[in-house]
């Protein structure tokens, strides 16, 4: 007898340890900012998030719970995001679905009283928006179909959302099977929880370790009349393998029972209009047989359902486009009862993108040398940088400015691309790798070093607008350009074509843009003059069509003879001003000249004095000074801010400058060189417009306030190399070759995530394959930042010249 007791005391009290601790096999705690790991009350532990993120900052706050004590509690935040914040939860191994739980906590942490709201994604899908506006803390709880070895859990910013902020997040194995039935005709569906009530049970919730699969059970609640009988806590023993969901024990032996009327209701109003997914359980705890019907928003979903007497089942149901529930028990024989119920929103789960086109996008990224962030589904929950999606399918893909110097051949990958944009990428050679992309559209290929079309190009037979401005692009146009019969737009200006257009070009859906070209007509006479003397330059046209100048050749007579005159009237206007402005000064007129030639370097935007003066409003805030003048910062119509360099150095020194560094930036495109926005060429009036980087120059972060103010992490400093990139560029990635000869810490700028751009390109030289055996003997730069050798040759090639 002695030995039984043993026995049976040893099962029990080896039985409560395999609850406590065995069952949390799966389980994953994580304390979000935290870095100490512990046990709570619960005997769950919880660890440190650190080695799940990689972006975020961690912080601390306290705030009082109930009325007598208070907690301190670990938060993880993210300011200043724009893409998303993600959590790599592994899975591997675990059941078929998983419960995740996170809670969200703000309670004033960064002491600006402004709770934030974003929103919450797993895997493809956007779960939820949190608002902690509305409630502090919130608790999110989902259901997700487990497909693959980590799941992916998101915080995103919303536009005025203020920035994310998480306090916890926990991942629980649910038991395999279970939250299915009744759903096999919606899948990839995962749940989110409205409502878990554990009925006739009014002392608190009950979760991990009553509920081995850690849900919290909460208490009997929102259920009228008021007067039904309290609850009953019966300690009976039921068979429960049928009950694919295993709500514990405790959990059905309490029962709401109806009491002196016909029906039973559960009033449930939901945050959201959507569709819902209800479970049901019943355990029948009385010696009575009841029977009742089960109505749904005043509709019938069974009629004379009946519980037995030790007997426990689960029903299903499914709601469409409702925002409330309403869960009545229509007493037919003895008392209505229920143990417990589930109420769940339907959440969509995206189609997921091919495989072939994720891997093609990965490959793409590796070869940029950037982290672009693309990680995960490119299309969901949101598209990724630079990428655009129709459903799960990428339609569009936008590299621009980025150092790709060639087209690999992943690209024939993305099969499904209407839009690819390559500008300014460094490509030089011919077109290549692109003649499968039948679905293309617009093809953006302007600003590289192209020398020929290719023969991809001909294959693309979609193809609506090909963009090749500003290329080296040489010889004569190919036929199989004419084939393209979608084609509206050709942009073929700035490159080096000469000859005569195909005739299958001259079509009226077509503009053809030639201008900046050797010769390019589509008559063959017109480039017969050009090609015998070389030296005379070409008019720059656009052709669209010659439909209309057919049969007007009086016309163009009387035109020629009033052209002359007017030229001949012009001609002595100007011999007139000549002569009245003959004591301006050869300076002046060298940068009048100059600024007419300007206009035609393609600059970003040619501004007035008075729109500049509207953008800076009135050159009111100061952001810096140099040789050239002061730097204002200032906001264009549409909203984006802008950096404006006004000249004071009135001599022709400082105009040199200003016609150069124009004439050198708006030929360059790099993502490690500021970028010109436009300029201002009038009378008294010299100013640059370059994009604005908040973060200031490297100097202010090493020397200026703000030194002390923001530290240079490795990551940071790492992106401050990047600068290099843009001197590389400089140095091989141009035609002709720029040397910038002024370097230095004032001259690199910083965004606001401390990417760095080399700026001031008023000392830069161009130096062509003719000029590589040349040497200057003049010395430019700032003293300090230049290398003694350079200086000393250049001082000995000096004397060397003039001694000779």
């Amino acid at each position: 007898m002695a030995l039984k007791l043993f026995w049976v005391s040893f099962t029990l009290f080896f039985g409560f340890w395999v609850v406590a601790f065995c069952d949390q096999d799966g389980f994953l705690s994580l304390s979000c900012g935290g870095t100490k790991s512990y046990v709570d009350s619960s005997k769950i532990k919880w660890v440190s998030d650190d080695t799940f993120i990689t972006t975020g900052n961690t912080t601390t706050v306290e705030y009082a719970e109930g009325i007598s004590s208070s907690s301190s509690i670990a938060l993880r935040f993210f300011p200043e995001s724009r893409g998303r914040n993600c959590y790599r939860l592994p899975v591997e191994n675990m059941s078929s679905i998983v419960l995740v739980r996170a809670q969200f906590v703000y309670k004033n942490y960064d002491g600006l009283e402004k709770p934030p709201a974003f929103s919450v994604s797993l895997g493809r899908a956007i779960v939820s928006t949190v608002n902690l506006t509305h409630k502090d803390p919130w608790i999110d709880e989902f259901l997700w179909p487990v497909s693959k070895v980590t799941l992916s859990f998101c915080l995103q910013a919303i536009p005025d959302g203020r920035a994310p902020v998480i306090s916890s997040l926990e991942v629980r194995p649910l038991p395999q099977g279970a939250y299915q039935s009744g759903m096999e005709d919606i899948p990839n569906k995962s749940l989110r929880k409205s409502y878990r009530i554990n009925s006739g049970y009014t002392n608190g919730s009950l979760r991990y370790p009553v509920d081995p699969f850690d849900r919290i059970w909460d208490a009997d609640q929102s259920y009228t009349p008021f007067h039904a009988s309290p609850g009953f806590n019966i300690p009976l023993s039921f068979n429960l393998s049928s009950l694919k969901e295993s709500p514990p024990l405790d959990v059905l032996q309490t029962t709401r029972v109806l009491a002196r009327q016909d029906v039973l209701h559960y009033n449930l109003p939901l945050d959201k209009l959507g569709d819902y997914y209800i479970v049901l359980y019943f355990a029948s705890i009385l010696p009575v047989s009841a029977s009742f019907d089960i109505l749904i928003n005043g509709d019938v979903e069974l009629s004379e359902f009946t519980i037995r007497t030790s007997e426990a089942s689960t029903l299903y149901f499914k709601q469409k486009g409702v925002i409330y529930l309403d869960i009545a028990l229509r007493s037919i024989i003895f008392y209505p009862q229920i143990n417990a119920l589930e109420v769940y929103k339907i959440v969509d789960i995206p189609p997921e993108t091919s495989s072939t086109t994720v891997s093609a996008l990965q490959v793409i990224e590796q070869a940029t040398g950037f982290d672009l962030g693309w990680q995960d589904d490119p299309c969901f929950p949101t598209p990724w940088d630079h990428i655009e999606c129709e459903g799960s399918t990428v339609t569009s893909l936008d590299l621009s400015d980025i150092n790709l110097r060639s087209i690999s051949p992943t690209f024939g990958d993305l099969l499904d691309l209407k839009i690819l944009n390559l500008h300014n990428t460094s490509l030089s050679g011919a077109t290549q790798n692109l003649g499968s992309l039948q679905h293309l559209e617009k093809l953006n290929l302007s600003f590289n070093q192209l020398t020929s079309f290719g023969s991809d190009i001909s294959s693309l037979v979609n193809l609506r607008v090909l963009d090749l401005q500003n290329n080296s692009l040489q010889g004569i146009v190919p036929d199989s350009l004419g084939e393209l019969k979608n084609l509206h737009l050709l942009n073929l200006e700035n490159n080096k074509l000469q000859g005569t257009l195909p005739l299958s070009l001259n079509r009226e859906s077509l503009e053809v843009r030639t201008s900046g070209n050797l010769c390019l007509s589509f008559s063959t006479m017109a480039c017969n003059d050009v090609s015998s003397n070389p030296s005379i330059e070409t008019p720059q046209v656009t052709i669209v069509s010659n439909r209309k100048h057919r049969g007007h050749r009086h016309l163009a007579i009387i035109l020629g003879a009033a052209g002359g005159t007017l030229f001949a009237l012009l001609l002595t206007s100007l011999l007139v001003l000549l002569y009245i402005n003959k004591r301006k000064t050869k300076a002046t007129y060298t940068t009048s000249i100059a600024a007419i030639g300007m206009r035609n370097w393609n600059a970003a935007r040619i501004f007035s004095y008075k729109e500049i003066k509207a953008a800076t409003n009135n050159f009111k805030e100061v952001i810096g000074h140099g040789s050239f003048g002061s730097v204002y910062l200032g906001k264009l119509s549409d909203g984006k801010p802008v950096a404006a360099k006004v000249r004071f150095d009135k001599t022709q020194l400082g105009a040199d400058s200003f016609i150069n560094e124009v004439h050198l930036l708006s030929q360059i495109h790099h993502q490690n060189l500021v970028s010109l926005e436009g300029f201002c060429h009038e009378l008294k009036h010299q100013i640059l417009v370059y994009e604005y980087l908040p973060g200031g120059s490297l100097a202010d972060h090493l020397y200026g306030p703000n030194s002390q103010k923001v530290s240079l992490s490795w990551i940071r400093r790492l992106k401050i190399v990047d600068a290099a990139k843009g001197l590389d560029y400089l140095h091989n990635g141009s035609n002709p070759r720029i040397i910038h000869r002024d370097v230095k810490c004032s001259n690199i700028l910083l965004d606001c995530e401390m990417n760095a751009k080399v700026c001031d390109f008023s000392l830069s030289k161009q130096v062509t394959l003719a000029d590589a055996t040349h040497v200057t003997t003049v010395v430019k730069g700032t003293a300090g930042y230049l290398d003694p050798e350079y200086v000393f040759l250049k001082l000995c090639l000096y004397c060397t010249a003039n001694h000779h």
